[in-house]
């Protein structure tokens, strides 16, 4: 029911379409034994995903993200049951057609936590920064190597080597300036960052977007999107943290990582910014706080820092 979808022109064409998407995904869930259950997308995130009735979600991946398919379904498995906070529980998973991979998990209830973070209470949100802590603790304490074969990267330093090779030119298409381009090289340089960590299994995206909370008495209810899950450096997944979740606020991300138990030197989390699979400073820079000064090392104060 759904067609191939292996190149970006496929992806724009067919995965926005919900003329094609939801007669593939009813036949999908009819499969599933979900025949004639409600069916609505949700408007956000990156693949399509739909909530089956009031109880479920579908998550669908096309054969461009097969893999993250994969990687979604293998990582909920391994740490349902084992964080302090609720993950969705995977009921089904496996291949569709034409290279389709499909998820079917348990529903996680609550608000978006970005969406509610502006009618936080100062008070609350300190707590809920302790508990994202506490789950990240827990999620890095997990041992990665059930997942050996089905995450990456396969070895850490090769890793950064290429995120390090192509980091100018990943800004570079952002729209980043020529005065802030010249830096990279030299920063990088400068930092020394391990090759051989201790492996964690990483979400990678560690943003108030990916957690659920409720509203009365503002406690976590939920962390999903573990699609874009991998093994390495615990301090890579503190670049979200920093910049999605604290938000360039010292005493926040004092607090959380303080429960977490370890802290990170700001140039350290401003290198892992720069080599992260999804960095875009320009973007960072449009939403976080200003620099002092316009250098790298400024940024990573002002991002990072827990002073």
């Amino acid at each position: 029911m759904l067609p191939v979808v292996e190149t970006d022109d496929d992806w724009d064409a067919v995965v926005t379409d919900e003329s094609v998407m939801r007669p593939g995904a009813e036949d999908l869930c009819a499969r599933l034994g979900f025949s004639g259950t409600s069916l609505v997308r949700f408007p956000e995130g990156s693949q399509p995903v739909y909530a089956v009735g009031d109880d479920h979600v579908l998550k669908l991946f096309p054969g461009a993200a097969a893999q993250d398919g994969i990687v979604e379904g293998r990582v909920l498995a391994h740490v349902q049951g084992r964080l302090p906070v609720p993950t969705p529980v995977v009921r089904a998973s496996g291949p569709y057609e034409n290279g389709w991979q499909y998820v079917l998990m348990s529903r996680l209830h609550g608000k978006n936590l970005a969406h509610s973070w502006e009618h936080i209470p100062q008070n609350h949100r300190e707590r809920l920064v302790v508990e994202i802590g506490e789950t990240l603790a827990s999620l890095h304490a997990l041992s990665p190597e059930p997942l050996r074969d089905t995450l990456g990267p396969e070895d850490w330093g090769t890793f950064l080597d290429l995120q390090k090779s192509g980091a100018v030119e990943q800004q570079r298409a952002h729209g980043l300036s020529a005065a802030w381009l010249e830096q990279i090289p030299d920063f990088l340089a400068s930092v020394p960052l391990p090759r051989a960590p201790q492996p964690s299994l990483l979400h990678t995206e560690v943003m108030q977007q990916h957690f659920l909370v409720d509203p009365d008495g503002w406690r976590l209810t939920g962390l999903f999107d573990f699609e874009p899950a991998m093994i390495g450096d615990r301090a890579y997944d503190f670049v979200g943290v920093g910049l999605f979740v604290t938000r360039g606020n010292p005493a926040l991300l004092a607090r959380l990582t303080d429960v977490y138990g370890n802290s990170f030197e700001p140039r350290e989390l401003m290198a892992y910014t720069l080599l992260h699979v999804y960095s875009n400073l320009p973007w960072y820079m449009r939403e976080l706080p200003a620099p002092a000064e316009e250098s790298l090392p400024s940024l990573a104060e002002a991002w990072f820092s827990t002073v």
